[in-house]
C-alpha cells in the first residue's frame, strides 16, 4: 500500500450496489484511496455474500483485480482468491468477517481499477446457500448442514464455505473457458489497429518439410486468421518428398499475396532453411514458426503492440502451450520476464519468439550444426550483453505447439545430439570470462562459474537461543563436512541459558574460525544478524538458521561463485525438511498477500515446475535461513530492517531493497541442505507471536504493496494461492 500522503487518482463513480432475496437493491458508498478503491459494507459484518466485479470487455482483456477486507483500523487484510466468471467478470463467494467496515479493491499496482465498471454485493438467504453449496460440492454441503443441525455453527460454516468455493471445472481448461477473445475485443483490436499509424510489418519464417498436410493446412490458416493484417509468411520448402506440400504452399500463395515461397533443391535441415526465410524476410522483425504448429488470433497483434510501445525492443516472447490432434489445448508454459540464469540451462523462451531483424541478421541467424537445439544457440548468442530492458515477455498464451505422432516436439531419437549441441552452444558463449558448461539434471546446461582465487572468506553469522543439539550439528556440517578453505564463523547469542550450550561453546573456544558474540533481550532475528555482520571479517556474508543441516560438500563454494558476481545481490539454496520434500525453492511475492515458499512441500527428486528445483534461476527473495551476499551489498542498502521485521519477512524486505539498488537475486538447487525450519524458535502460536506477525505483514503491504502483486519470475496467470506454479 502507498505510504500515507500519496496522490489519489482522479476517480469517476461507478455502481457498487447491494443486492438480495426480498431486498431493494441500493448503493453501496466507493471512494477512491491512495491504495485503490473502499466500498463501504455497513450492516453486513458476518452475512453471507458474493462479490463480483465486472470489467468492461470492450476494453481489453480479464484483468484479475485484487480485492480484501478493510477491518475497524483501516488496513486492507490478505488478497482474497478469486474465480473467473467470463465476460470480463470476477467473483468471490464466503462469510464477511465479524469486524469488517470496507471493501478494497485495486488493480495489480495498488490502485483503482480503470476497467472496473461495476460492483455487486449479493447478500445470500440460507436456501439460496444450501442450493449453490449443492450444486458446487454435494458431500461437503451434507457435512455442514448435518454440523448445522447438532448446533455446531462455526463447523457447518467451515463446510460450507469450502464447498461454496469449489469450482466443478478447475485448471487450464476452466483457465481456459475465461480468457478467450470476445466479439467486443476483437472489434476493439480491430479498431485500435486501423487507427495505427505505420504498423510495423512481421515476417513469419517458417522452415517446411514433409509435415503432416492437415497441420501444415491447420498452421497457415492460423496466419490467415491474424486480426493484425501487416505480415508477411516466408515459407521455405527444404525439399520435401511428399507431393501434396508444394501443391499447399502453391495454393496458399496464390491465395493470398502476404504468402511467398521458397523451394530448395536439396534438404538442409531446419538451420539453413530458416536462415534461407530471413533471406526473404521484408519486416521490422521476424517470427518463428513450425509447420505443424499454430498461432492464437491475437498472437501478431500483441506483437506489434508491445513493439509500438517499445520501438527500441530486439526480443519478444509470450507463454504457450501444446495442442494435440484433437485440437485439445493443455500443458501450458506461463513464464517468468527474462532469466539469463534460467536461459542458460535451458530454452525457456521458445516460443513465440520474435527478433528484430537486423538483429537476427547481424548475428548470423541460425547455425547449421546445433540441429536440435539451435533455437536455444540463437537465443544465447542474441541475448549474450543484451540490455535486458529491450526484451519483453508478453505474458500471454500466443502459440500453440502441435503434440502429435512423428513430431519433433516429442522424438526421443535425437535428444542426445541436442543435448550435446546446447553444451556446446552455452560453453562457447560462457568460455570467454572462465565458465564452463556440464550436463545437469534432467540433461539441462550446468553452468559452472569460477571461484575466485583464493576463495574469498565467508563469515557465516548464526542467531542462536540454546537448542545445543541442533546447534551442533550446524556447526559440524560447515566446520568438519563442508569443502572450503576460508570459513569464519560468529555465533550470535540471544541469552543461552542452557549447560549443554555453554558446553557446545567451550569446545569451540579455541578454533579460531569461531567466535561468539552474546546480545541480550528479546529475540530480534533482524538485529541478531546485523550485528553478527558487523563483527564479520569476510567480503561474503553467510546469513544461516542454527537449525541447517549439510548435505553435501560443495554447497557452499556453489553459494559463492554466485555471491561474488557484480551484478548479484544475494544467492539463495535449496532447503529440504528432514522428510526431503522442499521446505524452499526460492520465494515467490504476492503468495498469501506477501510472499510464499516457491514448491513448498515437493519431493527433493521432483523437477518442478518446467524443472524449476533442478536448474538455477533468477527468483526475487530467497530466504534468511541460508542465504549468501557480498558485505558491501549488504552495508549499502542498509541491511535487516531490525525495528519493524524483527522475525518475520525481514529476508523478502532486504531481496526487494537489493533489487531495488539494480542487483538481481539468484537461487541455486546445487546447494542442497536439510532445515529443520522453526525448530529452535518454535511456531507462531501465542497471541504476542500472532500479533507481532501481524504487524509485520502490514509493514510489508504498507512498504512493497505494487512489488508484492507483480512477482517478475512468476507469471500473472498463475494462482496466487500458493506458489505451486498452477492456474
Amino acid at each position: 500500500m502507498p505510504a500515507s500522503g500519496a496522490e489519489v487518482p482522479e476517480f469517476q463513480p461507478l455502481p457498487a450496489q447491494l443486492t438480495g432475496l426480498w431486498r431493494k437493491r441500493r448503493d453501496l458508498a466507493a471512494r477512491a484511496a491512495s491504495d485503490g478503491l473502499r466500498v463501504a459494507l455497513p450492516g453486513l459484518a458476518g452475512r453471507w455474500v458474493e462479490i463480483v466485479l465486472s470489467n468492461d470487455p470492450a476494453e481489453g482483456r480479464d484483468t484479475l483485480p485484487d480485492i480484501s477486507f478493510v477491518g475497524p483500523d483501516g488496513r486492507p487484510g490478505t488478497v482474497l482468491p478469486q474465480e473467473a466468471r467470463g465476460g470480463g467478470a470476477f467473483a468471490w463467494i464466503g462469510r464477511l468477517p465479524e469486524d469488517v467496515v470496507a471493501l478494497r479493491v485495486a488493480d495489480p499496482a495498488g490502485r483503482v481499477p480503470v476497467r472496473l465498471r461495476r460492483i455487486a454485493v449479493h447478500r445470500l438467504a440460507r436456501p439460496i446457500l444450501a442450493a449453490r453449496g449443492l450444486l458446487r460440492d454435494p458431500g461437503l454441503t451434507a457435512q455442514a448442514l448435518a454440523w448445522r443441525i447438532l448446533g455446531k455453527k462455526v463447523r457447518a460454516r467451515g463446510f460450507l464455505g469450502r464447498a461454496l468455493r469449489h469450482r466443478r471445472v478447475s485448471g487450464y481448461e476452466a483457465w481456459l473457458g475465461t480468457h478467450s477473445l470476445r466479439r467486443a475485443e476483437r472489434d476493439g483490436i480491430a479498431a485500435e489497429i486501423a487507427a495505427w499509424t505505420d504498423p510495423p510489418l512481421i515476417s513469419v519464417l517458417m522452415p517446411v518439410h514433409n509435415p503432416d498436410p492437415k497441420v501444415l493446412r491447420s498452421a497457415l490458416a492460423s496466419l490467415r486468421a491474424q486480426l493484425y493484417p501487416h505480415w508477411e509468411l516466408c515459407a521455405v520448402d527444404d525439399a520435401s518428398t511428399r507431393p501434396e506440400i508444394p501443391r499447399i504452399l502453391s495454393r496458399a500463395a496464390e491465395a493470398d499475396p502476404r504468402i511467398r515461397v521458397l523451394t530448395r533443391p536439396e534438404n538442409g535441415h531446419i538451420a539453413r532453411a530458416t536462415n534461407d526465410a530471413l533471406g526473404m524476410a521484408r519486416g521490422a522483425v521476424c517470427a518463428f514458426m513450425d509447420h505443424d504448429d499454430a498461432l492464437t488470433e491475437d498472437a501478431l497483434y500483441e506483437v506489434a503492440r508491445a513493439l509500438r510501445r517499445d520501438p527500441d525492443l530486439v526480443l519478444i516472447y509470450s507463454d504457450e502451450d501444446k495442442i494435440d490432434g484433437r485440437g485439445r489445448r493443455f500443458d501450458p508454459h506461463f513464464k517468468a520476464c527474462f532469466d539469463r540464469e534460467l536461459l542458460y540451462a535451458q530454452n525457456y523462451i521458445n516460443h513465440l519468439t520474435v527478433v528484430r531483424t537486423e538483429a537476427l541478421r547481424a548475428v548470423g541467424g541460425l547455425r547449421p550444426g546445433f540441429e536440435g537445439s539451435q533455437d536455444h544457440d540463437l537465443l544465447l548468442r542474441l541475448t549474450d550483453g543484451l540490455d535486458p530492458g529491450r526484451i519483453r515477455h508478453i505474458p500471454r498464451v500466443l502459440y500453440h505447439w502441435r503434440a502429435a505422432q512423428g513430431s519433433g516436439t516429442f522424438s526421443d531419437r535425437s535428444l542426445a545430439r541436442a543435448e550435446a549441441a546446447r553444451l556446446r552452444a552455452l560453453e562457447e558463449v560462457v568460455a570467454p570470462w572462465g565458465g564452463r558448461a556440464e550436463r545437469g539434471p534432467g540433461g539441462f546446461n550446468r553452468l559452472i562459474r569460477p571461484l575466485p582465487a583464493p576463495p574469498p572468506r565467508v563469515s557465516a553469522i548464526i542467531p542462536t537461543r540454546d537448542r545445543a543439539e541442533i546447534l551442533s550439528v550446524t556447526l559440524d556440517g560447515l566446520l568438519g563436512a563442508t569443502d572450503y578453505p576460508d570459513i569464519e564463523v560468529i555465533i550470535v547469542d540471544n541469552d543461552s541459558r542452557e549447560p549443554e550450550t555453554a558446553a557446545l561453546f567451550a569446545r569451540y573456544r579455541d578454533d579460531p574460525r569461531v567466535r561468539v558474540v552474546p546480545v541480550a533481550g528479546a529475540f530480534n532475528f533482524s538485529d541478531l544478524s546485523n550485528r553478527g555482520a558487523a563483527a564479520a571479517t569476510g567480503p561474503v556474508l553467510l546469513f544461516l538458521n542454527n537449525d541447517i543441516e549439510v548435505l553435501e560438500p560443495g554447497w557452499l563454494a556453489e553459494l559463492v561463485r554466485h555471491a561474488v558476481r557484480p551484478e548479484i545481490g544475494a544467492v539463495g539454496a535449496k532447503l529440504l525438511y528432514p522428510d526431503h520434500t522442499i521446505q524452499h525453492g526460492g520465494i515467490v511475492l504476492g503468495i498469501g498477500g506477501v510472499a510464499g515458499h516457491s514448491h513448498l512441500g515437493v519431493a527433493d527428486a521432483d523437477p518442478g515446475y518446467f524443472c524449476r528445483m533442478v536448474i538455477a534461476h533468477e527468483v526475487s527473495a530467497v530466504t534468511g535461513a541460508c542465504l549468501a551476499m557480498r558485505a558491501d551489498v549488504f552495508a549499502a542498502v542498509g541491511g535487516f530492517d531490525a525495528e519493524a521485521l524483527k522475525v518475520a519477512f525481514n529476508d523478502v524486505d532486504l531481496c526487494l531493497k537489493i533489487r531495488r539498488a539494480g542487483y538481481r537475486i539468484v537461487w541455486t538447487p546445487f546447494a542442497r541442505l536439510i532445515h529443520h525450519e522453526s525448530k529452535s524458535r518454535g511456531a507462531e502460536d501465542t497471541p504476542e507471536k500472532r500479533k507481532r506477525f501481524e504487524g509485520e505483514v502490514l509493514t510489508m503491504l504498507d512498504r512493497w504493496g505494487p512489488e508484492l502483486r507483480a512477482d517478475p519470475y512468476y507469471n500473472i496467470n498463475l494462482s496466487r494461492n500458493s506458489a505451486h506454479y498452477r492456474v
